[in-house]
């Protein structure tokens, strides 16, 4: 069987690198991972720019699109909410009009998110499933109920696009933008004497599902080479929250320095949602999907990870 070819937007970030290395140790006999290039300028085109796209769908001849470049970071759609919709919103129908256009066989796996569901969590007493409105409170999670609602409509047309709504994910190589990450550099400068052994928090209150990156890629990875699935949109979730200060205290008890936990008030915000948790059952049966990686092992290797940049 011939190897389906790829495109992946957004490979160069956190979550793009991680389905790179997951193709070449899990899939590499199955997928042939192609970049997204715009041919006239020989680099990779903005995806608010619907000409430039077009040029990239068309040279890269692809199988399937994973579509991953986008603004994650729900701070910075914050700060810039008509930039996260030109290149969260456009950008993604950009990329699915030119797929439409040029190669109307490829299909669409598109990476949306569970910020997507909102206040929806607040009405639930247990994991969401897909059937859960909509209700996005923040600019970030706006952007991406909207282009999802955009993709579901198309796929109505016959458009082979899936989208999915992963939860808290996270892994070597994410930024101090996102908790872990945050947490577990500030226990590698402790360790590395940079920091007083003071640990500055913002609210641990909140519960959510969080799996390893790897996990989220795999799930990726299973709709660009299986038959099409009957459903259109999938959470990628554990369907068992957990409390942020359940994640520092196991990172704390992977360092053998004392540390001290402190509320930094510039870091504490109420938590407009308390818990956030979603069904994973719809992608467990369709693409025979579950999480595999233990979060304590995620966690090491994490803090292994900060540890590892310090020293370099």
């Amino acid at each position: 069987m011939p190897k389906r070819r790829l495109l992946i937007t957004g490979s160069q970030g956190f979550v793009g690198r991680a389905v790179t290395a997951r193709i070449l140790s899990h899939h590499a006999d199955r997928i042939e991972p192609v970049e997204f290039i715009d041919p006239d300028t020989a680099s990779r085109p903005d995806i608010t720019h619907a000409q430039a796209v077009e040029r990239a769908i068309g040279a890269a001849e692809a199988d399937a699109v994973l579509h991953l470049a986008a603004i994650a970071a729900p701070r910075e759609a914050q700060k810039d909410p008509t930039h996260a919709w030109s290149v969260n919103v456009m950008g993604t129908l950009h990329i699915a009009n030119a797929m439409r256009r040029l190669t109307p066989k490829a299909r669409l796996i598109w990476s949306g998110s569970s910020e997507a569901y909102g206040n929806a969590f607040n009405r639930s007493t247990s994991p969401v499933s897909e059937g859960a409105a909509l209700e996005p409170m923040s600019p970030y999670g706006a952007t991406k109920a909207a282009a999802d609602i955009m993709l579901r409509q198309m796929a109505e047309d016959g458009f082979e696009a899936i989208a999915f709504r992963p939860f808290n994910h996270t892994g070597p190589g994410q930024t101090p933008d996102y908790v872990v990450p945050a947490f577990a550099e500030q226990i590698a400068r402790i360790e590395a004497g940079l920091q007083e052994p003071i640990l500055n928090v913002g609210n641990l209150e909140a519960r959510r599902d969080f799996l390893d990156v790897q996990d989220v890629a795999e799930a990726y990875l299973l709709a660009a080479t299986g038959p099409l699935p009957a459903r259109r949109c999938y959470n990628v979730s554990t369907g068992q929250p957990v409390m942020i200060e359940a994640l520092l205290q196991g990172l704390l008890a992977k360092s053998s320095r004392s540390i001290t936990v402190q509320v930094d008030p510039a870091r504490y915000f109420p938590n407009k949602v308390e818990t956030a948790s979603g069904d994973p059952s719809s992608l467990t049966s369709d693409l025979g999907w579950s999480p595999s990686i233990d979060l304590q092992e995620t966690l090491q290797s994490v803090l292994d990870a900060q540890r590892a940049r310090l020293r370099n």
